[in-house]
């Protein structure tokens, strides 16, 4: 029990002391106005996004840009009036595109994205979902930081709800683990390679995505975000940070609706391998359930260095939980917080070696890349 003890302590000394400041609140944009301001296409995917698609575009079309702002939304074959809710709108800067039929081996959102990038011939191309709302200043934002830094891609990690019972007690946590395995430091340092985005919003520069080979480069990837950072970081450079001028209005009442989430994309981030599987679920048992179990189980010197641990989990969940304004107790739940997650990904293991796949949509993956 004290050697399990002592490594649990080790592993956390590294995580907070040396893994990119993982548990930092920052980095995050306030709002800019850039020194020009080029044209930049919008591009919205959309599948029955009826309930939010009016409140995104309205707050897209409310931009204060200096520039030329363009929005295109392809509707991705919706069957609950999302693309008559867009042309409703009648705004010359607003072009609703109906979807294709997906190719075969193209990601549904993906296809859609693509089709949107096909009609965009500005500078700059801004990737966004179809549940984000966005605050006037935000575009001129995101162009400021990437024109003052010369990245290739700005991103940001929008604000979560976090209303609902499920998602307080779950949320926070879902943002937490998403820096612990892409430290936002390490994304943005140049010299590692160490790539992630936030689907949410992604602004890259039109030069860069004809470097890559454009959106077909990932065309299968369902953590389509992360595929295309790493797919552009390889030959520039990127910015990651929390937004505080973009949030998502996609609520997640009821716990089932965040396992959901989870299982969509947490066995593809192993690559479907159940080696990784095992291994990645070892870890994270050593991580996060043997300080709290030998804190209350062991004896002596295991209980004190568990205890030890426990309490530098549970103090690097607390910039965190601030974001979300939370009190800094719930660090102390984060152990059974972190079982839930590991539990959605053996759950999505489980659904994908039985064949069912990923569901999304109406749509069904099986074996696209990550």
């Amino acid at each position: 029990m004290t050697l399990f003890a002592v490594l649990a302590l080790l592993a956390w000394v590294w995580l907070v002391a040396f893994h990119g400041r993982f548990w930092q609140s920052g980095p995050a944009l306030g709002v800019t106005v850039p020194p020009v301001a080029p044209p930049v296409t919008v591009i919205v995917p959309a599948r029955d996004e009826a309930e939010t698609i009016a409140r995104c575009l309205q707050s897209l079309l409310a931009q204060d840009y200096r520039g030329d702002l363009r929005i295109i939304l392809v509707d991705d074959g919706s069957t609950d009036g999302t693309g008559d809710i867009a042309r409703a709108l009648s705004d010359p800067r607003l072009t609703v595109i109906a979807g294709r039929p997906r190719p075969p081996g193209w990601a549904g959102k993906l296809w859609a994205v693509a089709q949107g990038v096909a009609e965009a011939a500005d500078p700059f191309v801004l990737l966004t979902d179809a549940d984000i709302v966005h605050d006037p200043a935000h575009v001129a934002t995101l162009v400021a930081q990437a024109e003052r830094t010369g990245v290739d891609m700005v991103s940001e990690m929008v604000a979560l709800n976090c209303v609902s019972r499920a998602e307080r007690a779950l949320v926070p946590a879902f943002v937490y683990l998403f820096q612990l395995l892409y430290p936002f430091a390490w994304v943005n340092d140049g010299l590692r390679a160490t790539a992630a985005a936030a689907g949410g919003t992604v602004l890259i520069r039109a030069r860069a995505l004809t470097r890559i080979g454009g959106i077909a480069a990932i065309k299968g990837a369902l953590i389509d975000d992360v595929a295309l950072a790493r797919a552009v970081k390889r030959g520039g450079r990127i910015w990651l940070g929390h937004s505080t001028l973009a949030r998502s209005i996609r609520p997640y009442p009821k716990i089932g609706d965040i396992w959901r989430m989870v299982t969509r994309s947490a066995y593809v981030q192993l690559r479907h391998s159940p080696a990784l599987l095992v291994l990645t679920t070892l870890a994270l048992a050593l991580v996060f359930l043997v300080p709290p179990l030998l804190t209350l189980c062991a004896n002596h010197a295991a209980r004190w260095v568990g205890l030890l641990a426990w309490a530098l989990m549970a103090a690097s969940f607390v910039p965190t939980l601030r974001r979300f304004g939370l009190p800094w107790l719930w660090g102390v739940a984060l152990p059974v917080i972190a079982a839930f997650y590991m539990a959605a990904t053996i759950g999505a293991a489980i659904d994908h070696h039985r064949g069912r796949g990923v569901m999304w949509k109406r749509r069904a993956y099986t074996r696209h890349a990550t």
